[in-house]
């Protein structure tokens, strides 16, 4: 899990660079919240490829058990 580039922040945000900056050295809580928020989102993000992956390994396990009967 990585912390976003500021200019993934900026353009997500609608805010610019200098905001950024002023947050996180004025309003640590609101900055941290912010990374914490994408850090989240990735992580939500790998587990849902994850579940569709299974769904996928599932399905044509099924597939197969339907051609074998």
């Amino acid at each position: 899990m990585s912390i976003p580039s500021l200019r993934k922040l900026e353009s997500d945000l609608e805010v610019n660079k200098t905001t950024l900056q002023n947050w996180k050295k004025n309003r640590p809580k609101l900055y941290e919240f912010i990374i914490e928020s994408y850090k989240n989102k990735e992580l939500v993000k790998k587990h849902l490829d994850f579940m569709l992956e299974q769904k996928k390994t599932i399905e044509e396990e099924i597939d197969l058990i339907k051609n074998r009967v």
